[in-house]
């Protein structure tokens, strides 16, 4: 299936102030039609200010809406009002298609095993950020965009569907993104709605720093490593 960008298009990237959130916030931003709005979602300020001031330079006529939200704790009263202000002066109907890239999340303590993270107060914590929320969001965007044609992406990973030691956290959340976004998918079926699940595979960022640095599994942080000492990680 090939996806044509160019439409009216309300875009929302969550996770967008870096790395791959950042990089497809511009590079889908660039094939949008004129007159489509970018929401941007991520805690930094900065960061998102950074992305806008990208996209903005493409000078294709596009709005900009930066939001600077706490995913961790975030409700779903906050996203009807931040997705309602980010509407004010258009309408949802206004839009040839609605799309979000479902891409924030964290890799949680990768420093141990996964019989040693008994703190249910952490659990909640990361789920929230990175399974609770990104429910949240996507159904108050359904609600929002009733009748508009829908694209849904979902960051996804390997940790997904493979076990690796020392991420408990992040292979758990991926695997229960994954099967909400197939439920979904299976739900919306006979709408104009596509829903993608997709894994990069290991991108030079942040998180796979982390891991490199972190990790109890010495195997995966060396792996990673040689991957960045080859350059052959993206």
């Amino acid at each position: 299936m090939v996806l044509n960008l160019e439409k009216r298009t309300y875009l929302l990237v969550t996770g967008a102030s870096r790395g791959i959130g950042q990089r497809m916030a511009v590079e889908v931003s660039a094939k949008l039609k004129a007159k489509s709005l970018i929401v941007l979602l991520a805690r930094s300020e900065q960061g998102l200010a950074e992305t806008k001031a990208h996209i903005e330079a493409l000078g294709n006529d596009l709005k900009v809406c930066i939001f600077s939200i706490d995913l961790s704790s975030a409700t779903a009263t906050q996203f009807q009002e931040l997705l309602a202000k980010s509407l004010q002066g258009t309408r949802a109907s206004d839009f040839e298609r609605a799309f979000i890239i479902h891409n924030a999340g964290s890799v949680g303590d990768v420093s141990k095993s996964a019989v040693d993270v008994s703190d249910t107060t952490v659990w909640r914590q990361y789920y929230h950020m990175n399974v609770f929320s990104v429910v949240s969001l996507n159904c108050e965007f359904f609600r929002t965009f009733t009748g508009v044609p829908k694209v849904v992406v979902n960051i996804s990973s390997k940790c997904g569907i493979e076990p690796f030691a020392s991420m408990s956290f992040y292979c758990s959340g991926k695997a229960a993104r994954d099967m909400y976004f197939r439920v979904l998918a299976t739900e919306q079926a006979d709408e104009d709605v596509v829903v993608l699940n997709y894994a990069p595979g290991a991108i030079d960022t942040e998180m796979t720093v982390l891991v490199q640095r972190e990790s109890m599994n010495k195997e995966l942080a060396g792996f990673f490593k040689m991957q960045r000492d080859t350059k052959t990680m993206l």
